[in-house]
């Protein structure tokens, strides 16, 4: 008797059918830096409004550090901006395959330094209406990394910035406690549209800042 071929069923039946993708969806492109593998170390985050507009750009130096944990790092800076900003539904894109599939669960987390970063961004993800992370190419990362080099570089420019704590917020305050800040002036340079410090600020994630730029004297 001949068989015919089974055919497959619709895609309402599959096991893991795709749920449908929400449209008020912000966008954070994240990167993690390191020279020497451990070494010194930084993140770049680039997060952006459902609209595709710029919202903010986050870059620090962290120390010593590999690669990898610097990814975990901007991850974890993304999320935190996020919780704090009232932001529901997030989608990350990096660069960083390993980060990626531990996100997603398809790899194990063995490494004792990532295994406490990792707990933390999937408590935080947890806490978000929509949460989806993906990989992609380096190429389409280029702002992210930037970011990441600047805040590694830590170059001089000739912009003075004065930064202190905000004197009120229209967005959703952070879980972190509340810390007292120092009016201090510190050096930047602006490249790609935003101020990238010259030395780290150590400010708590998703604190704001009052900023007033003055340019430096000579120029």
């Amino acid at each position: 008797m001949k068989q015919h071929p089974k055919s497959q069923p619709p895609r309402s039946a599959r096991l893991f059918s795709e749920p449908s993708q929400p449209t008020d969806v912000y966008i954070a492109h994240i990167d993690g830096a390191a020279r020497g593998n451990p070494g010194p170390a930084s993140y770049g985050v680039i997060i952006r409004r459902p609209d595709g507009q710029p919202l903010a750009s986050l870059g620090k130096y962290l120390g010593r550090a590999t690669n990898n944990v610097a990814e975990y790092y901007a991850l974890i800076a993304a999320l935190d901006y996020a919780s704090a900003h009232g932001i529901r539904k997030l989608r990350v894109r990096s660069d960083s395959e390993l980060l990626v599939r531990q996100m997603q669960g398809v790899y194990k987390v063995k490494s004792t330094d990532l295994r406490p970063l990792h707990e933390r961004a999937r408590r935080l993800a947890a806490g978000l209406a929509y949460f989806q992370i993906e990989s992609i190419p380096r190429e389409a990362n280029h702002e992210a990394d930037a970011l990441a080099n600047a805040a590694l570089d830590g170059t001089h420019d000739e912009s003075s910035v004065s930064v202190q704590p905000a004197a009120s917020a229209s967005l959703a305050p952070p879980k972190t406690p509340k810390t007292k800040l120092e009016t201090r002036r510190i050096r930047a340079r602006y490249r790609h549209g935003a101020l990238h410090p010259a030395e780290p600020l150590d400010l708590p994630e998703g604190v704001e800042v009052e900023i007033t730029v003055h340019k430096a004297q000579g120029e």
